[in-house]
């Protein structure tokens, strides 16, 4: 399985064994957001695309229970719960909650790397629903993070095809470089507004030729548009 695409939110409020699940995904190729709380958890899940989540129960705030319920609520993607609580009617009520996995700290890093790509490969063999965004010569997915143009597969870097994603699944609507940041790059982010300046540039110049149909177009004093012609 290639899981250079895949981004994986861990939930976990041990700063600790959050840093070494985050080491163990990267060094497999996955992306990584690790967050501390339920809340911040829940909110990371809603403002990007996640391909897994990792989570754990006994979280300040918002605990794993509440969390599992209310991504089933918005999403299929799958869960793994990581957790001290091995009793059986935890490992039972994680699975009727939604859990796809369930695994007992103290646990072995090779273990969560195995089931996350278990998991995944069920997920994908399934009834997944792609997020697409198609046009005459452009079909964009964040299914499996690729872009088709004008017939060629173009590869893309995560953040260069979310932003492309955001804006065409958004044709003919501004926005400007903070709510660009804010909906691609997540509500955390501190960067400088000219990183989405940097990565529009880039789209551009992998997309010039045979392009009658759309373009990114600048809105001079405020942002940038998915214009469709």
């Amino acid at each position: 399985m290639n899981t250079q695409n895949y981004q994986v939110l861990v939930i976990d409020d041990d700063p600790n064994i959050g840093q070494l699940v985050k080491i163990y995904l990267e060094k497999e190729g996955y992306g990584v957001k690790h967050c501390l709380s339920g809340t911040e958890g829940l909110n990371a899940f809603k403002k990007h695309q996640y391909h897994i989540v990792v989570l754990d129960i006994m979280l300040p705030g918002m605990d794993g229970w509440e969390i599992c319920r209310e991504i089933r609520k918005i999403s299929d993607t799958p869960i793994i719960m990581l957790t001290a609580k091995g009793e059986v009617f935890d490992k039972v009520l994680g699975l009727e909650l939604g859990a796809d996995d369930y695994i007992v700290k103290p646990f072995e890093p090779k273990e969560l790397i195995a089931r996350t790509r278990a998991v995944l490969r069920r997920y994908k063999g399934g009834t997944e629903v792609e997020k697409k965004a198609t046009f005459k010569n452009l079909t964009v997915s964040l299914a499996d993070y690729s872009v088709t143009y004008c017939g060629v597969s173009i590869d893309l870097p995560p953040k260069e095809l979310e932003l492309l994603y955001f804006l065409a699944t958004h044709p003919n609507r501004v926005f400007t470089r903070e709510q660009l940041l804010e909906q691609v790059w997540g509500f955390d982010y501190f960067g400088d507004s000219r990183t989405v300046d940097v990565h529009i540039k880039r789209l551009r110049e992998k997309f010039t030729e045979h392009n009658d149909t759309w373009q990114i177009k600048t809105v001079w004093g405020v942002g940038y548009k998915f214009e469709v012609k």
